[in-house]
């Protein structure tokens, strides 16, 4: 056989004998091709293809040789047959049909000898969808999870999941996946609820390594998800207050932040419960003037616990109201004595 056109072949030998009976005997053939050589004399542009699943894209083969007799294109979508007298061809494919693709160029030389040179495609397929799940209101200090589920995607070993929270990155995760076709996959974001965090923007961002940053399609992004955090209520000014009568200070505030937003309470010492039954007491504001001494207290409440603040209304040292009616008395007295002893002196 001068020439083999085939990569599977048997060739079977028969005898028919004078009964009329026949027996075969089967040769086998094994079809090779020589391995290529780091010499192979083939240059493809460009060397290696990124095309969207059913997307078309092109590709040229040029022999580098002087002794190139003919080239040709193996590929089950596109493929151009042996072709005498050429030193570059074309490959083109209008819609690739798979995911997963390895166009062969090849080139006879006069001298008989053949070498190939494989164009490398990824065949990709951006996401269907980006979404996140488990979204619910978290409490301070506790753990909690996010899930972002990317659909369909191709190929994914080339994915890669962002997680940000406001302008920052959180974290990245990529994916240990064979198939070259599509898949669905799941990326978890484990954090610690703080209260700095309430209202906070997160979301995630899927994105394929496939291409230079600047030639990169847009990642699909999830719905952003606003966080709330639960927390108990913290006073604004932390610290119990005690101030002196008569009080230069003529409001008491027990301000609190919380989430649920705090509901407060007033309690008055029993001197000044009439002075202040028109207050409202479920407001964190009190106003003077505080003309009696005791402890006023605030508690600031929501769901997740109760605080209290202390404010302590000292009575002033010095001279109080028992002491000026006293001197008030002894100077009336003296007073008195004083004009009785100038009248007798007188009548004398």
């Amino acid at each position: 056989m001068d020439s083999v056109p085939a990569w599977e072949i048997e060739a079977m030998c028969y005898m028919n004998s004078r009964d009329g009976d026949q027996c075969t005997k089967v040769l086998p053939v094994t079809v090779y091709r020589k391995p290529v050589s780091t010499s192979c004399p083939l240059e493809i542009s460009p060397p290696s293809v990124v095309v969207r699943y059913q997307g078309s894209f092109s590709a040229n083969c040029t022999s580098l040789s002087n002794q190139t007799d003919g080239m040709g294109w193996e590929s089950p979508y596109g493929g151009v047959d042996l072709t005498k007298g050429v030193t570059s061809l074309l490959l083109r494919i209008d819609s690739v049909p798979v995911w997963e693709l390895e166009p062969m160029c090849f080139v006879n030389l006069h001298d008989g000898d053949q070498c190939t040179k494989v164009l490398p495609v990824t065949v990709y397929k951006m996401p269907d969808s980006v979404s996140l799940k488990n979204l619910s209101a978290v409490v301070e200090s506790q753990q909690f999870a996010i899930q972002c589920d990317i659909v369909n995607v191709a190929p994914a070993r080339n994915l890669s999941v962002l997680w940000h929270k406001g302008n920052k990155i959180l974290s990245s995760q990529t994916f240990d996946e064979s198939s070259p076709s599509p898949v669905s996959k799941s990326s978890v974001l484990t954090l610690t609820a703080h209260r700095d965090d309430d209202g906070a923007e997160i979301w995630c961002e899927a994105k394929l390594n496939l291409w230079p940053e600047e030639q990169r399609p847009l990642p699909v992004r999830s719905e952003a998800h606003i966080l709330t955090v639960l927390y108990q209520p913290t006073f604004i000014s932390a610290s119990n207050e005690t101030l002196d009568l008569p009080a230069g200070k003529n409001i008491l505030s027990c301000n609190a932040t919380g989430n649920p937003l705090p509901s407060y309470h007033w309690q008055f010492p029993q001197a000044a419960q009439e002075t202040y039954k028109d207050q409202d007491v479920n407001y964190p504001i009190l106003t003077g003037p505080f003309e009696f001494p005791g402890v006023y207290t605030c508690t600031a409440s929501n769901s997740q616990g109760t605080v209290t603040k202390y404010f302590t209304v000292n009575k002033p040292p010095g001279i109080g109201p028992g002491a000026i009616a006293a001197i008030a008395i002894a100077a009336i007295v003296f007073v008195i004595c004083t004009l009785g002893v100038i009248h007798r002196k007188c009548k004398r």
